[in-house]
């Protein structure tokens, strides 16, 4: 189900990409779209691990320097049947974890210092098989589709006007006004979905790789309250590839659309359900 959800959100999110360079530039505005989305994709997917671990501070380890940490990732990995990813570390107090990189074989697992410092080797097993899944699943490319697709709409409406315009020249100039400011919230709104729900599937899937669900569901919440008590001073941009919210979760109501991550208490429920065989 999180998968089909996460494909009905992609599909929404090209669909409202396009739409957009079609109804600011007509047909040359869809092709601009289309060639736009396509040169962000590329660079997003080639680059964004770098890009990352430079955001994150992050140093790639040996197993001579961190032997501990990447005797569990080999580990783990192989439960997962997935390559070896390169380890890496973050310098930050707040203890928390992601992985990056365009497929399995260019993958990246980086833990903080703090994560390191806090987390009982239980729950720091939980917390890599997350970030596993996420290589399995192949979610790093999931989320560099969506941002690069968000990102480019929202510089879309100004490349579009500094193209000229398009063919069309029946176009309501308040509705594209509207267009233009609107359609960048709308992406942003879907790109986070679509994050919520990848981290929903990592947390099942985690939980399959390591074979017990109760060390990922406690992991998360030491994680969650040593986020609210421990700040990390990291770009918004990279937040939603952390295991929980690095900058502190948000609570639920309308504040839920706008967060990358889903409420810790509801991960942390599903996860017992599981637990319990439910």
């Amino acid at each position: 189900m999180n998968n089909v959800r996460t494909f009905v959100l992609m599909a929404g999110l090209l669909g409202l990409f396009l739409l957009v360079g079609q109804l600011l530039g007509g047909s040359s505005g869809l092709i601009i779209a289309l060639a736009f989305g396509s040169l962000f994709n590329f660079v997003m997917y080639f680059f964004s691990d770098r890009l990352v671990l430079k955001m994150y501070r992050a140093q790639v380890v040996t197993a001579q320097e961190a032997p501990e940490l990447y005797a569990m990732i080999d580990r783990l990995r192989q439960r997962a049947g997935l390559p070896m990813p390169t380890v890496a570390v973050a310098p930050h107090d707040q203890p928390n974890a992601f992985a990056t990189g365009r497929n399995p074989s260019h993958a990246v697992v980086a833990v903080t210092t703090g994560i390191l410092k806090h987390m009982p080797q239980d729950e720091l097993e939980g917390v890599i098989a997350h970030e596993l899944a996420h290589i399995k699943n192949r979610d790093m490319l999931i989320a560099t589709v969506a941002a690069g697709i968000a990102g480019a709409l929202s510089n879309l409406p100004y490349l579009l006007m500094f193209g000229g315009g398009g063919d069309d020249d029946d176009g309501h100039p308040f509705a594209q006004l509207a267009l233009i400011l609107l359609a960048p919230i709308g992406a942003m709104l879907i790109q986070f979905a679509v994050s919520r729900q990848r981290e929903f599937e990592a947390d099942r899937v985690g939980a399959l790789i390591l074979g017990r669900p109760t060390p990922l569901a406690n992991a998360l919440v030491r994680l969650d309250n040593l986020a609210h008590q421990i700040p990390m001073h990291v770009a918004p941009a990279v937040a939603p590839l952390a295991q929980v919210n690095p900058l502190a979760a948000t609570g639920g109501g309308i504040a839920k659309l706008f967060s990358t991550h889903p409420p810790t208490a509801e991960r942390v429920a599903r996860l017992e359900a599981m637990a319990l065989g439910q």
